[in-house]
């Protein structure tokens, strides 16, 4: 049975952290753009671990309660995350991850020559920490995204992507090496003062609950900052074809 967050509870909670699903079990929430998904060694309070952490322990330091990390989003990254809250169930889900379905809305620059696209290839990592594409499957790890375009304006256009593999930076990467960078993404795409925010959101995932094995699939609604780049969609979204079942996927 889902758990509610009391007024007492979800005051441990960072502002714009909202809880999208609580059991005994899992814990999944929609983390906000701008909030690391787990501490660094210049950040270790102000993240969703740590928020949640004191959320599931009701601000008692003694409590024995705990959660653990399954993924990460990148901190500028909106949408749906995943937390377990016994090492077997974090076990259970890092284990059939391959088989969960992720899907995000991204804003890219510019208009994609392709109504519809599968990126492959081998990605690594510098020694400054960025990510890039080879070809060399010896250099970096395989990573597959595929787009489907829902909207275009003038200046962008709003994808649904999928992540078929799961990969630092895959998606803001894939993209840029196709011309059409995220839109905000200063690492990857163009210098624009004007879109301070990155334009990436996991709108949902799909998994098989860790110990009871139901399908569950959780949404998160896009901020409003997509709307103010390509208007309204969300009569788009709502004609596209449901997510498969992730249990079938293999």
């Amino acid at each position: 049975m889902m758990q509610r967050p009391s007024t007492r509870t979800s005051r441990f909670l960072e502002r714009g952290l909202s809880i999208l699903y609580e059991d005994r079990d899992i814990l999944v929430v929609d983390k906000p753009s701008g909030l690391l998904t787990m501490g660094t060694e210049r950040e270790k309070a102000r993240t969703a671990y740590f928020s949640l952490a004191e959320y599931v322990r009701k601000g008692a330091a003694k409590s024995r309660a705990r959660i653990f990390i399954v993924h990460r989003l990148d901190r500028e990254t909106s949408g749906v995350l995943v937390f377990a809250k016994t090492a077997g169930a974090k076990a259970c889900l890092q284990r059939r991850w391959d088989e969960t379905k992720k899907r995000y809305l991204a804003v890219v620059h510019g208009r994609c020559e392709k109504r519809a696209e599968t990126f492959t290839s081998y990605l690594a990592e510098n020694s400054a920490h960025g990510v890039y594409s080879t070809v060399d499957p010896r250099k970096g790890k395989r990573a597959q995204t595929a787009y489907t375009v829902l909207k275009e304006t003038k200046d962008f256009t709003l994808l649904d992507v999928e992540l078929l593999t799961g990969r630092k930076h895959q998606i803001r990467v894939h993209l840029a090496d196709r011309g059409h960078p995220v839109v905000g993404d200063k690492r990857y795409g163009k210098a624009d003062a004007t879109h301070r925010r990155l334009a990436l959101h996991a709108r949902s995932l799909s998994f098989r609950h860790p110990v009871s094995g139901a399908a569950l699939t959780f949404e998160a609604e896009a901020p409003s900052y997509f709307t103010e780049l390509v208007g309204s969609f969300e009569h788009m979204l709502a004609q596209q074809i449901p997510a498969t079942d992730p249990g079938a996927r293999r």
